[in-house]
């Protein structure tokens, strides 16, 4: 199965946000190049929200180029079979952080947002750290930082804040 086929079942099965759902899986029906970061009128992105394992704080990255608390997230690549391994493979690469896992149940949130490089329609899941976990910033990172969930809203915007309350309600 291709990685454009999986974005497709793991968007016809993602019950919340339909009309958000429906506008990522238009895009995908009409654009077979819709997943990739070359596509400049929209693409299909992959983000993992880090909870420690003690399930109280996340971890953000200061995003380098958008100067932003965000968590961890980008572009799908061509190795990527799933939406989740490619959103499993941005967590671990921005957080530093081997042995995530994906909470079970597919993404937690949909989130559509403009970007330098383009329209990004993010399918965002969530990932739990592993016991004694030690992040490391990245090349894409200017700080990562572990917040209380209640301190989230004082540093990132809503897209955060509201990605943040769905995962603590899969919690």
């Amino acid at each position: 199965m291709s990685l454009y086929d999986d974005a497709v079942l793991v968007l016809k099965s993602y019950e919340d946000q339909q009309e958000l759902r429906d506008v990522y899986l238009d895009h995908l029906a009409a654009h077979s190049d819709g997943m990739w970061k070359s596509f400049a009128d929209g693409h299909i992105t992959a983000s993992a929200l880090v909870i420690d394992p003690e399930r109280s704080r996340v971890l953000l990255t200061l995003h380098r180029k958008l100067r932003m608390w965000l968590q961890m997230g980008g572009h799908c690549e061509p190795g990527d079979v799933s939406l989740a391994a490619a959103a499993l493979r941005e967590g671990t690469e921005e957080s530093g952080i081997g042995g995530l896992t994906l909470l079970p149940g597919g993404p937690v949130r949909l989130d559509r947002h403009h970007t330098p490089c383009a329209w990004h329609l993010d399918v965002q899941y969530a990932a739990l750290a592993p016991a004694g976990a030690v992040e490391a910033i990245s090349d894409e990172s200017l700080d990562l930082r572990w917040f209380p969930y209640d301190e989230v809203a004082d540093v990132a915007d809503d897209s955060v804040v509201r990605l943040v309350e769905a995962t603590r309600a899969r919690l």
